[in-house]
């Protein structure tokens, strides 16, 4: 860590606990006291509410609550201000005076109705929401520790399933929107920031105001192309136009430690083992080699914002900190967010603008090879693994003691012997200008420009085993890539209420483009290992014609044409209807524009007549929609024809024969959209004044058209393999949200919030009328080295998710694995053969759920969110390359001597069902307690909380991994547990924040 950030961490820990013990104890002169008295009726039909909270303003330890015919008695000081709150209604502040016997009215609360929640292009009042829109706001954040925007709303939005598979500084969180969507292209949501394309880290999440989540089709086809896995909205904090002026400073510091560590044979195991008879090495020595790889990081954060201007012009501005550690030595990053929000208003606010930058700069330092930085360490963590635990890291000398053998390395060595830093800059600017001519009809233009750029670099020295093992002398690679995006949308908004009636009009166009650009070289054989990577023309592999240099560069456009219509009759029959007409460079010129239609209905039931005589109801509103949405190629050039340069080999090209010129890609004017259609039924309900609310939704998804590789006939096709529109997927599952209030009180309140759902996924079809695939499924996952096979398989007419694998059922006399063949026999399996490999478990889980909690005591506040999957299983790499003590070159866990049908284990590594173990958990995910500081205590400062909190703190399962959340959960081999990953992480932290 370099001294500024040092410095920084030490000065937000002093920071922190100064706060802690300098004003905890500070007091307030007591004022003079007197009791006042009083009842609290509901404003809509006089009727006494009982349970009302009252507390005096300023003292949180000061309160009551109304009794069953809504009276209360309280003590209060003089010039006490009172703050009334209940589930249902709208809170009021009432000045106390000189009276001694009140008589309040609370007003119903429609805020839960009329809440605004973010929709594609707008807003809209959550009462009249037709589709299936998630919307979680900044209050009801996870609190804490947060990787980026996805963990703020982790647990809280059903359907949306947010991991964390690596403990890695570097790396995010894993996200998907209701299960697989596509086999070559992405299943990942759209996110925008602002309206703005971007990404979960595109801001820092104390920068974030709310998140929304456009979950089914019906919400999303207004993104076309894009939307196939969800759109999830970001909406940054902005000065909502008052005249004060406010600071906002907040700062935490944690440690972490590794999540469940790996229980391997130690020195003193190994000298027993021997004393056993078995074949073990000693050296002599007692190295636990995770301890030698791993430190006790200490990260921290800090945030800045400030909010000020009047309702003409006003500003936003915010900066943001974050320097994080790793649990292995030398892996660590740091990152600036700076970002600028400016709005003015002018001609009686008909005219407002709007103008926004955000900066980001990442830098990454530490140990890497290759260049994808976890996979440098997760291959690191694998040589902690196997090292011989009676080895020494150095030997007498000083230099690293190395050993023979295939893929064994010193862990430690590795890690001092390379070098890699990275810098990552992105700058985004953005301005709106939005004219209302007259009240009903508003214009808005919005333009944007994001630019970003990637320079790494990484190196080894003379020292580091590439050296030993491939004579290479130091080695170096430098790399670059730039991206440059512009969007532009333009879109006009109508809305008129008359009678019982009310709609909206909206109307847009949307050009966005985007060219990308990347080079790379490397070198080895170098004079000295001083250079790093700042030198790589002094490398002798250069002269010999074996350094490496590639770049490459692409271009896109993507249009659009969309439209939207909102109607609403009494606020009972609402109906909503959109198209997106939109086109895309990535297609063939014979389908580069397809239409997205989408329309909804709901129906307040609650609002009829025949519903009044029910008090206890608040809400009920059924919702049913429909939607296309689309998935886009991954690649801007897949419909047209590419060649590769060989100068041994050549092609004919336009009838002549062109030398060096290879076939890569085949000609294809008919690529188009895969194409999702989705349906989608739910009903909202709240019950005794929303103190119970929430939603079920059941969706079902048929996508068409899957972007898929064929083999074709070569000729008439100049290369053998031609990525084609073909096969059918379907998607169903059912998604259920309950919030609860089951108590409130003047002096404790208890928020309950429940999710849960369930996905099914089945390839229908990998064929069209024209291409027939040559198989009926395809494989996907791979187990690596020594094993080499494929882990999944999917299939026609069956379940995506499953594994394919080798039976076992067993273990014969000599200690090899007895597996059940594809007749139902049990053979040995020497005797196996692939066709005996079968279906058996699968990585989804059935069952996601999430429990969160939120409790209030006086000035305390607590926290506690939970989560669980259920119904799956999960691939455990490390048993299968670690549970069996055959290979005596290599340290095992402890277990791989644990009999199996009272024998021990005595085969190859081999992939078999024994690895595949039932995978549920429960977790006790984040726990957070806070202390909210008297309000004045300090002139000047509004508000200060002090917090601590843990993450990932407990994890009830049978799984005897290290986690069962941090494993593969996308794409077509989930629930693999790779063993070469950065493992999972405990985190605990401790924080302030203060507004002034």
């Amino acid at each position: 860590m370099n001294k500024l950030s040092r410095f920084i961490r030490e000065v937000s820990c002093a920071l922190l606990f100064s706060f802690a013990l300098i004003l905890l104890p500070a007091t307030k002169a007591k004022a003079a006291e007197r009791q006042i008295s009083g009842q609290v009726l509901s404003a809509e039909d006089k009727a006494p509410l009982p349970g009302v909270t009252i507390i005096v303003k300023g003292n949180n330890s000061v309160g009551t609550a109304t009794d069953t015919e809504g009276k209360f008695k309280l003590t209060v000081p003089d010039e006490a201000t009172l703050i009334l709150s209940y589930i249902g209604y709208t809170s009021q502040e009432i000045v106390v005076g000189n009276q001694s016997e009140l008589t309040i009215e609370l007003a119903p609360d429609q805020k839960q109705l009329s809440e605004v929640v973010v929709i594609g292009y707008g807003t809209q009042k959550k009462g009249d929401v037709t589709s299936s829109v998630a919307s979680i706001k900044r209050e009801d954040f996870i609190k804490g520790t947060v990787r980026d925007a996805a963990q703020l709303v982790q647990g809280k939005v059903a359907g949306l399933r947010i991991t964390t598979p690596s403990g890695s500084p570097t790396s995010n969180t894993q996200i998907n929107l209701r299960g697989i969507n596509s086999i070559n292209g992405t299943s990942d949501p759209l996110i925008l920031i602002d309206g703005i394309p971007g990404g979960l880290n595109t801001v820092a999440p104390e920068d974030i105001e709310s998140v929304d989540v456009l979950k089914d089709g019906s919400a999303a086809a207004i993104y076309g192309t894009r939307a196939t896995g969800g759109v999830i909205l970001i909406t940054t904090r902005k000065n909502r136009g008052t005249s004060k002026s406010t600071i906002e400073y907040s700062n935490y510091v944690n440690v972490q430690t590794i999540a469940s560590r790996p229980q391997l044979l130690t020195g003193d195991d190994y000298r027993q083992k021997i004393k056993e008879g078995i074949d073990y090495t000693d050296y002599g020595g007692n190295t636990d080699w995770l301890s030698e790889i791993m430190q006790k990081p200490v990260s921290h954060n800090h945030n800045l914002t400030f909010f000020g201007g009047n309702s003409t012009t006003n500003f936003t501005g915010s900066v943001n900190y974050r320097n994080w550690e790793g649990i292995f030595l030398r892996s660590g990053q740091s990152r600036f967010t700076g970002r600028a929000d400016l709005n003015h208003s002018m001609f009686n606010h008909k005219l407002k603008t709007n103008l926004q930058l955000i900066n980001r700069i990442t830098s990454t330092n530490g140990a890497v090879s290759p260049a994808d930085n976890d996979a440098a360490y997760g291959y690191i963590y694998r040589q902690a693994m196997i090292r011989n635990p009676t080895d020494r890291v150095k030997t007498e000398t000083g230099a690293w003691q190395e050993r023979d053998g295939y893929f064994y390395e010193n862990p430690v060595s590795r890690i001092y012997e390379s070098n890699y830093a990275a810098k990552f800059k992105e700058m985004r600017m953005s301005g709106s200008i939005d004219y209302a001519p007259i009240n009903d009809l508003n214009f808005k233009l919005l333009v944007s420009n994001v630019q970003n750029s990637t320079l790494d670099g990484g190196s080894t020295t003379f020292n580091h085993t590439n050296t030993r093992l491939s004579n290479q002398n130091a080695t170096a690679f430098r790399s670059t890539n730039a991206d440059n995006q512009n969007l532009l949308e333009f879109t006009g908004n109508y809305a008129k209420s008359f009678g019982k009636h009310r709609f909206t009009l909206l109307g847009g166009y949307s050009w966005q483009d985007a060219t990308y650009e990347e080079f790379s070289a490397s070198n080895w054989d170098f004079p000295t290992d001083s250079y790093d990577w700042n030198n790589l023309g002094a490398g002798g592999a250069l002269q010999k014609g074996q350094a490496a240099m590639a770049s490459s560069k692409n271009k896109w456009q993507l249009a659009g044409f969309f439209g939207r219509l909102t109607y609403s009759f009494n606020e009972k029959y609402l109906f909503m209807a959109s198209v997106r007409r939109e086109g895309s460079s990535r297609f063939g010129v014979n389908n580069q524009w397809g239409t997205f239609p989408a329309a909804s209905v709901g129906w307040r039931l609650s609002k009829e007549k025949f519903m009044e005589g029910l008090t206890g109801v608040s809400e009920i509103k059924l919702r049913a929609g429909f939607g296309v949405t689309g998935t886009i190629a991954n690649s801007p050039y897949l419909s047209q024809i590419s060649y590769n340069f060989d100068r041994n080999e050549g092609a004919f090209i336009g009838g002549k024969w062109v030398p060096g010129f290879v076939p890569a890609r085949n000609f294809n004017p008919n690529l188009r959209w895969e194409k999702k259609e989705e349906v989608n039924a739910g009903i909202d309900f709240g019950f005794m004044k929303n103190r119970i609310s929430g939603s079920v939704d059941f969706y079902s998804r048929k996508v068409k058209d899957l972007l898929y590789d064929f083999p074709v006939p070569v000729p008439p096709y100049l290369t053998n393999i031609m990525q084609i529109n073909a096969g059918t997927m379907k998607n169903q599952g059912l998604e259920v949200l309950l919030n609860l209030v089951p108590v409130q009180t003047a002096n404790l309140q208890w928020n309950s919030g429940f999710t849960y759902s369930t996905n099914r996924n089945k390839l229908v079809s990998l064929s069209n009328d024209q291409f027939e695939a040559a198989n009926d499924f395809f494989d996907a996952g791979y187990t690596g080295e020594p094993i080499q096979v494929s882990t999944h398989r999917v299939k026609v007419g069956e379940p995506i998710g499953r594994f394919f694998v080798w039976k076992s059922v067993g273990v014969d006399e000599k200690g090899a694995w007895l597996i059940e063949n594809k007749d139902g026999e049990v053979i040995p399996i020497a005797n196996a053969t692939p066709e005996d490999r079968q279906y058996y478990g699968n990585g989804i889980p059935k069952h996601i759920l999430g429990w969160n909690n939120s409790v209030r005591f006086k000035s305390f506040d607590l926290a506690v969110n939970m989560r669980g999957a259920f119904g799956y299983d999960i691939l455990n790499f490390q048993s299968m390359f670690y549970n069996n003590p055959r290979n005596k070159a290599y340290n095992m866990l402890k277990t791989a001597y644990d009999p199996i049908d009272g024998k021990v284990l005595n085969t190859d590594l081999v992939y078999v069902s024994n690895y595949i173990e039932n995978g549920n958990y429960w977790k006790i995910d984040n726990v957070t307690l806070g202390y909210t500081l008297p309000v004045n205590l300090v002139k000047g400062m509004k508000n200060a909380r002090i917090f601590v909190s843990g993450l990932n703190l407990i994890t009830l399962t049978k799984y005897s991994g290290v986690d069962p959340e941090g494993v593969v959960m996308t794409g077509f081999a989930p629930g693999s547990d790779q063993r070469d990953k950065y493992p999972t992480t405990r985190t605990f932290t401790a924080g302030l924040s203060v507004t002034f």
